[in-house]
């Protein structure tokens, strides 16, 4: 397969508020009442870790075809700890981006597998993922 491009292209509605379009899809933007937003929609840190989720929950799931096994479910949990100091013009010291992700995985399996099936899947669908690199 040849490479694949993707693209996102929208508009501010305000300081705060953007409304994008990916394919036919709408999304809206904006952040929560404590960083001047009107909570209107999910922030953009958010949708970053969706995306990773979204991502997780792809490769996961062709991973394990990879492995001869079947994902029943799978939950997936992501935080994200940031600083919005730099972010809000409140330090010039601080960071901006993420200071941590943290990722939990629950996962049922049609058939009972061995231990080093189970961490072999982590290792692959950790190392295939798109947007880690």
């Amino acid at each position: 397969m040849s490479d694949l491009t993707f693209s996102v292209r929208g508009q501010s509605n305000s300081a705060t508020k953007f409304t994008a379009k990916a394919r036919q899809f709408s999304l809206i933007i904006d952040e929560p009442d404590t960083l001047g937003g009107n909570d209107e929609a999910a922030n953009p840190v958010e949708f970053i870790l969706a995306g990773l989720a979204g991502c997780l929950n792809v490769v996961g799931h062709l991973v394990a075809k990879e492995l001869h096994f079947e994902l029943k479910q799978l939950d997936i949990e992501i935080t994200g700890e940031i600083n919005p100091n730099k972010f809000l013009g409140l330090s010039k010291d601080e960071r901006s981006g993420f200071k941590a992700i943290n990722v939990s995985l629950c996962i049922r399996l049609k058939l009972l597998l061995y231990l080093e099936v189970i961490i072999s899947w982590i290792a692959v669908a950790n190392s295939s993922l798109l947007v880690t690199r």
